[in-house]
């Protein structure tokens, strides 16, 4: 652990000695405690927590007798209300205890990563969103953390991949005030299944009554008991029996209604007593509604049908019991109106047309049909032409702070529509029932568009109230908080989906139901975490990660090991679940300090610097102590995948009894039985807790080795046929003799004045992390075997790690918390004489990178139209892991963007809904430490407030004229709305 303040300190060992003393580390008195009876909880260095009571009285100090708990010892501790004490562990997770009886109950942990000591980013699972595998904590809390930007899914079921065709699919409740689910509805090309849900799910399409050889368009909950199914050719009223569900009719069969209209139906929906449905050739739309007969005897009837200019795309009926939902109307100030809220709001729905257009429709009984709203679709790109498939694919309503639609369109964008209302009305005055409003009156305004995808957007909502977070379904799945301004939503870590649907029963109250890979998935979301990060408990303290693609599986590097034989080893780890799958181990008294994957010829091996000592392999003041080293190449081409070894079982291989499961097995149509996945525990469950060899497929294979004067801090392959060594301030670049990686031959060496500490490459060049005098640029001449030094950092620098960008322009990070951007100068020879790079931008992080990685994000980039030439710069991406957690990600603009974001920084960093809370100079505080005349790395922190803010803020900040500064250019917001969402949501 780090011991003092010295920057070097994460270099060196990771136990000095035992302590043997049992000091106080932490304490904390009991807030509000009784009069004359204060208690003080304490822990010691050893992990004992004890309880201390005073008393004015003749007893003085009364000290239980053992200790009230036993685990990680805390720094701080800190004593809540109500018997809760949060403890933090140094370089670990914390916990929060509950003190009952005097005993303290473990009761959660508080996650924690930092510190991060390397980062492995790899598109694991092939979900078009890189996982990042983090090395976190040090001993003996080290662990391996995989981190997914984006809400957190915990994976509960999965299906075997026997669902091919899915068209639709819903969940159905009995009734609108039933807490759980009672039926799932799968929609084929040709076929409808309905499922129970619940203790099991089996197959009761004969006694729900749905028509089961058809393709179900939509269906749902028309009133208590009665279900309606809408295809092609008919709109089918249903009442299930109690083989269905307990509270269906006791008749032998389901009793059923039909309506069937003269031509065929291409959409509809089901709303409370009313159903819509809309026909093409010619385009009707119906209003349908429900009544009674006699017992058990229904009849849906025409309300009334009008012919459209457009053919009708989607269809939406908002639920009715968000009229008396009190959240949904505080956007009233009026109390009168308040009062009078769920009385005087029309019944209406929601349509998308071919115009393309949204519209808003009456559905009041007893009117004529009128039009309340309508949103015209006019989505352009930045070329000023229309964007092909603007027809929408899905519609909802939503009531939050205001009242808005959401759009989706087939062209994969997403769309938020508000009213043109004044200020303290959510509604326009056509949806009050006694309005005199011309039905024409109130259009949508288009207020804010975002790129989802290239695939159309489906809109599923968590639940059926309005004020419901909505899943948007377009590439990938995307969670929407529908409270928010403007569109803000957050990637969900899962895998592309065509359908969902939420599902609620007893052991899965919210659970969400996906359709992808023609498998079910059930999981569920975890809202409370901050962080979406699995943790897998490795022991000791890991210091470097690597993804091996061949293999799909992460090599790790160990420090500060217990065992007697080994303190430092390389693992081989399955990234599904944390098993330990091979190892290779250290010598007695060596400590693993680097490694890199190489190809060698056809053979792919990993090369390791290691120190002969567990001493500091440098001087405080940065020259290398006189210790031996090993550089050993380790065979790859034996490792074992996961789905190959005998250790690890394959997720489909594992039934949900086996693995004890709370979910029940999933029987019923074509076998639908749900197995556990083994990649879907919890992020808190600790799957791997010490090495267990006997359990290991094999080990890691040693094929050479050789032995320097110096640690070997750093390696790094160089031209595929090269491996570039750092032993203490020694350069060396060795080569393999006829590609053969048994045989390897030292070829030249250089010395620099300080310790390295880093290699990276690119093409042919290398860069060289000094310990004191920063980044060195170095080229190989073959022909002459000799190393050349190119350019010189123009300052000293601790540097903390390296990337390469291109063959002149390296991304540097320091120990004092920078980071920077060195570029080669673009001068002849002859115009200077100095070999000193040039700081191209700097940003002052607070922060210190131990790791600096060059990342694509592609794929990730929402490109407005596909004519839209791919941007080059998207290849130049950085992603740095710090000592404290954090990860930061940083990606290039144009001058132009950067101009533009950067005015647009300063009037943020004043503005009083986004300036710093406790009023802190933003600029002064990015810059702290970077040279005069350097450009700033814009905080992107900062300016995503932009999207948070409504249209209104956001017009006020461009507005803002900066302290001491003349009034810029017009900005608009137009401008600065598309820059950060190529930015912001790219990431997101």
């Amino acid at each position: 652990m780090m011991r003092d303040d010295s920057y070097m300190d994460i270099d060196g060992t990771d136990n000095k000695a035992v302590v043997k003393s049992r000091i106080v580390c932490s304490w904390n008195w009991e807030p509000n405690a009784m009069q004359g009876h204060p208690r003080l909880i304490f822990c010691l260095d050893d992990g004992e927590f004890h309880l201390l009571e005073f008393s004015l009285d003749m007893e003085g100090v009364k000290v239980l007798p053992e200790c009230v708990h036993r685990g990680l010892p805390c720094k701080p501790l800190l004593w809540m209300d109500k018997g809760m004490v949060v403890g933090f562990v140094e370089m670990g997770d914390g916990m929060i205890l509950q003190l009952e009886n005097n005993r303290l109950v473990h009761k959660s942990a508080i996650q924690n990563v930092a510190p991060i000591l390397d980062l492995a980013i790899a598109d694991h699972h092939g979900e078009k969103q890189d996982q990042m595998f983090a090395c976190c904590g040090m001993c003996p809390e080290g662990s391996l953390r995989v981190i997914r930007n984006g809400v957190n899914v915990e994976k509960l079921l999965r299906t075997d991949p026997i669902y091919h065709g899915v068209t639709g699919l819903w969940t159905l409740r009995m009734k609108r005030t039933d807490a759980y689910h009672s039926f799932l509805v799968l929609s084929f090309v040709e076929e409808t299944r309905i499922l129970s849900v619940g203790l099991s799910f089996n197959d009761i399409c004969d006694a729900v009554g749905f028509q089961t050889d058809v393709c179900t368009l939509a269906c749902g909950l028309v009133a208590d008991g009665l279900l309606v199914q809408i295809h092609s050719k008919c709109v089918k009223l249903c009442l299930p029996t109690a083989c269905a569900h307990p509270e269906g009719t006791l008749l032998p069969s389901p009793v059923c209604a039909d309506w069937y209209p003269d031509v065929t139906i291409s959409v509809g929906a089901v709303g409370h007593n009313v159903v819509v449905v809309a026909t093409s050739n010619p385009c009707c739309l119906y209003i349908l509604g429900v009544r009674s007969l006699s017992s058990f005897q229904y009849e849906l009837y025409e309300i009334q049908h009008v012919q459209l200019h457009y053919e009708v795309s989607c269809i939406s009926i908002p639920q009715e019991d968000w009229r008396l939902d009190n959240s949904s109307s505080s956007c009233a100030t009026s109390g009168d109106f308040r009062k009078d809220f769920a009385a005087n709001i029309r019944k209406f729905a929601v349509i998308g047309t071919h115009e393309p257009s949204v519209h808003i429709i009456s559905l009041e009984p007893g009117e004529a049909f009128q039009q309340l709203a309508v949103g015209h679709i006019s989505v352009n790109n930045a070329l000023g032409t229309p964007i092909s498939g603007c027809i929408p694919e899905n519609v909802r309503f939503v009531v939050a702070a205001r009242f808005y639609i959401l759009a989706g369109l087939r062209n994969g964008m997403l769309l938020r529509f508000e009213s043109q209302t004044s200020k303290g009305h959510c509604f326009p005055g056509s949806f009050y029932k006694e309005s005199s409003t011309p039905c024409d009156d109130t259009s949508l305004m288009l207020i804010a568009v975002r790129r989802i995808g290239i695939t159309p957007v489906v809109l599923v909502p968590l639940h059926d109230r309005a004020n419901a977070d909505v899943i948007v379904l377009g590439d990938r799945p995307w969670l929407l908080h529908s409270a928010r301004h403007s569109l803000a939503y957050s990637s969900i870590s899962f895998l592309p989906a065509s359908h969902v649907t939420p599902v609620s029963s007893t052991d899965c109250p919210n659970g969400l139901l996906f359709v992808s890979e023609n498998c079910l998935h059930l999981v569920e979301m975890v809202h409370g975490k901050r962080l979406n990060a699995q943790k897998f408990s490795i022991g000791g303290t890991p210091r470097k990660v690597l993804y091996h693609s061949d293999s799909r599986t992460l090599l790790v590097l160990r420090t500060g090991l217990t065992s007697v034989s080994c303190s430092s080893d390389i693992v081989q780890i399955d990234p599904s679940n944390g098993a330990l799958l091979s190892r290779f181990k250290c010598e007695p008294g060596e400590t693993a300090k680097c490694m890199q994957i190489a190809k060698i010829g056809n053979d792919q091996v990993l090369i390791v610097g290691t120190s002969k000592s567990n001493g500091r392999p440098m001087m405080p003041n940065g020259e290398a102590e006189s210790i031996k080293g090993r550089l050993i190449l380790l065979s790859l081409e034996t490792i074992e995948s996961p789905r190959e070894s005998g250790s690890f079982t394959a997720a489909s291989n594992l039934n949900s009894s086996h693995a004890g499961s709370p979910f029940p097995e999933f029987v019923g149509y074509a076998a639908e039985e749900l197995s556990s996945n083994s990649m879907c525990s919890s992020p808190d469950e600790v799957c791997c807790n010490q090495i267990q060899p006997e359990l290991m497929a094999g080990h890691l294979r040693s094929l050479v080795q050789h032995t320097f004067n110096g640690a070997v801090l750093a390696v790094h392959p160089y031209l595929d046929r090269y491996v570039l060594a750092a032993a203490g301030n020694v350069l060396f670049v060795f080569g393999f003799l006829n590609e053969s990686p048994h045989r390897i031959k030292k070829y030249t060496t250089s010395r620099t004045r300080f310790t390295i500490t880093c290699l990276k490459t690119y093409a042919s060049r290398i860069a060289v992390g000094d310990c004191r005098d920063g980044v060195l640029f170095y080229s190989y001449h073959e022909n002459l075997r000799k190393l050349e030094l190119i350019y010189s950092d123009p300052a000293q620098r601790l540097v903390g790690d390296v990337a390469l960008l291109s063959c002149e322009t390296a991304v540097v990070s320091d120990r004092r918390g920078s980071i920077s951007v060195l570029s080669c100068p673009r001068l002849e020879v002859s115009e200077s004489p100095e070999k000193n790079l040039a700081v191209h931008c700097s940003f002052y992080m607070g922060e210190t990178a131990m790791s600096i990685q060059k990342v694509a994000f592609k794929h990730w980039l929402p490109i407005d139209d596909l004519t839209e030439p791919v941007l080059e710069s998207v290849y130049n991406c950085v992603v740095a892991s710090t000592l404290l957690g954090s990860i930061f990600v940083m990606i290039p603009l144009t001058s132009e963007e950067h101009q533009m974001l950067q005015d647009v920084q300063e009037r943020l960093s004043v503005h009083p809904l986004t300036a710093p809370l406790l009023g802190n100079d933003h600029a002064e505080f990015r810059r702290r430490g970077i040279p005069s005349g350097v450009p700033p790395i814009l905080d992107g922190d900062m300016l995503v407030q932009f999207l948070e803010l409504t249209s209104e803020q956001q017009h006020d900040v461009l507005n803002i004229v900066s302290p001491g500064k003349k009034r810029q250019h017009d900005i608009s917001v137009f401008q600065v709305m598309r820059a950060l969402e190529r930015v912001h949501y790219a990431l997101n």
